[in-house]
């Protein structure tokens, strides 16, 4: 067992998918790991920028999971006192929507070391990787942010009070729940609201669905892509490529719908 004086927990956050977004601090502390802990939507290529460190997937996707959260905690503790300087590499960033702090907190509960490495959470790069503005002077002053689902699965309560706001939404983890998403959205007089899906955002592979609330789960329905995906609700969603199969700059494909 290490000294507690030579343990060390580094949280950080990975970005949301291309490996060029991740910080040049969160890279460099993988690179003196002894052990990294990584998530699902970690993109795998990270790893090889810590050539010696012990891999240990501990993804949670929905429906699957290697570990349970507590699990995860006493695994991040237990490495850390075998093995000395352990990250736990995260998708996005670590503290929206990814358990960070619980992780943080638990750590410090048993003496070691913490450490914090934000990362570019996907709630506002993907949209900007789309064209989307989540602010824009004129047309929208704030954004919010949240999880389409709690954590028994149900749909999150919060999105009916979105839905009545003049900001942007941007909604995390939602794909399952386009419809009744959408169907909020209608109920509260947006049906010709803009929206915007972005898949597999940042990544070679990311491709852009746009419509209104009132053509957007038929369009993901027909689209049948599968991946992470951010939801954009909001007039910013106007700036997205209007041109049908339109390639953008970084090879990511947008397809507008009237």
């Amino acid at each position: 067992m290490k000294n507690k004086e030579n343990t060390h927990i580094s949280l950080v956050g990975a970005g949301p998918g291309d490996v060029e977004l991740i910080s040049v601090k969160g890279l460099n502390r993988l690179k003196k790991a002894k052990v990294v802990l990584y998530d699902a939507l970690v993109n795998e290529e990270l790893l090889t920028y810590a050539p010696t460190a012990r891999k240990i997937f501990v993804g949670k996707r929905k429906g699957f999971k290697t570990y349970e959260q507590e699990q995860i905690n006493q695994l991040m503790i237990d490495c850390a006192n075998e093995f000395g300087d352990v990250v736990r590499l995260k998708g996005g960033d670590s503290f929206v929507f990814g358990r960070g702090m619980e992780e943080i907190i638990f750590a410090k509960q048993h003496h070691i070391t913490t450490e914090v490495i934000p990362g570019i959470s996907s709630s506002i790069s993907v949209p900007a990787l789309a064209n989307i503005p989540v602010t824009h002077r004129g047309m929208s002053n704030s954004f919010f942010v949240l999880s389409a689902t709690l954590s028994d699965g149900s749909l999150n309560p919060e999105l009916k009070k979105a839905a009545d706001l003049d900001a942007t939404v941007v909604i995390l983890m939602g794909l399952s729940q386009v419809e009744k998403i959408a169907d909020l959205f209608h109920g509260s007089g947006k049906s010709q609201t803009p929206v915007a899906v972005i898949y597999n955002g940042s990544l070679p592979e990311q491709k852009t669905i746009v419509g209104t609330i009132e053509t957007i789960s038929g369009l993901h329905e027909q689209a049948a892509i599968k991946g992470p995906g951010v939801i954009v609700i909001g007039e910013v969603v106007s700036f997205a490529s209007a041109d049908p199969y339109e390639f953008c700059t970084n090879s990511s494909e947008t397809i507008h719908h009237s």
